[in-house]
């Protein structure tokens, strides 16, 4: 697996880790719909949390959340619409990030809710 590669899995697997230990429950992992991919879906209370989870050995080129790009923003709203319709879902919605640096020899973590709103 590419280093990259193992970067985002390890980052994917503390966003879990630290979604649990705030009280949601893991849905999905890795759901695809068409050209989509969601990291996380999780539910807590009745908000349904969208979660892009961004991974980066260093902010030295910008932060992880502001890799977030429009097309990909489109792309998660096409596949959590067709998710809730898949499972007959009555949640709001809310699209979160969870941006991780790697500072040796941990990794910070910062979760942003609401980080985008579609309309």
């Amino acid at each position: 697996m590419a280093r990259h590669n193992e970067l985002g899995k390890k980052g994917e697997d503390l966003a879990v880790t630290y979604l649990l230990k705030k009280g949601y429950e893991i849905l999905e992992q890795n759901y695809r719909y068409q050209k989509a991919e969601i990291d996380i879906i999780a539910k807590k209370n009745d908000i349904l949390a969208v979660v892009e989870v961004k991974t980066r050995s260093t902010n030295v080129f910008g932060n992880p959340q502001d890799f977030v790009k429009p097309k990909q923003i489109l792309n998660l709203v096409k596949a959590v619409n067709a998710y809730i319709e898949t499972y007959d879902m009555d949640v709001e919605v809310r699209f979160d990030i969870i941006a991780i640096i790697k500072k040796a020899p941990s990794f910070t973590i910062e979760h942003i809710e609401d980080a985008f709103y579609y309309f």
